[in-house]
């Protein structure tokens, strides 16, 4: 299974590898860029979505986070509240990363937050990146969202880290194989 085989890799990775900065550095450019569009003026060409960063997961489904995009509003669970650090990006980053995935990821997939609906914003999301970034956010979200789901059943949020998984996870491409696998067709 590519779900398992994801969260092997991510668990077995070390926090930081100095390799995966180049794909990280891509990263966070891409992702302030992508954050100014978001809270950006609309008579300036942004969206104008007010994000408020929040001490508690500040939604329970994405039926309720929906329904704020929509108000052009959103809220984002800090990263400082989470107590669990990243390695490379600064919380204020990381908040930024939250908040452009949950919009251009979730809201924009009409996807939740189960392990179907992160495959599927991360999937959505990864168009709006460059091939080098998209090694970044894998990490970030099939990485992080794979090991949650299949070794530590969804209990718990696993360690952050800043290293960059197989090439072959990363590529948008070979979504329909890890789909298949993890959600078999109906007979």
């Amino acid at each position: 299974m590519v779900g398992a085989a994801i969260a092997d890799a991510y668990v077995a990775a070390p926090v930081r590898d100095e390799r995966a900065y180049p794909a990280y550095a891509a990263f966070c450019r891409e992702t302030v860029q992508q954050y100014h569009f978001l809270v950006g003026r609309p008579e300036f060409g942004g969206l104008g979505v007010a994000v408020r960063i929040v001490d508690e997961d500040p939604y329970p489904d994405v039926e309720s986070m929906l329904e704020d995009v929509r108000r052009r509003r959103l809220k984002v669970w800090a990263s400082a509240a989470s107590g669990n650090p990243h390695p490379y990006l600064s919380d204020g980053e990381n908040d930024m990363f939250r908040a452009v995935h949950d919009v251009f990821g979730h809201a924009a997939s009409g996807r939740g937050f189960d392990r179907h609906g992160e495959e599927a914003a991360w999937l959505k999301h990864s168009t709006m990146y460059s091939p080098l970034a998209v090694r970044a956010l894998t990490t970030e979200t099939r990485g992080q969202n794979c090991a949650q789901i299949f070794r530590y059943g969804g209990r718990r949020f696993p360690e952050q880290k800043a290293v960059l998984l197989p090439r072959s996870f990363s590529d948008p491409r070979r979504v329909s194989l890890v789909q298949t696998e993890v959600t078999p067709a109906p007979r």
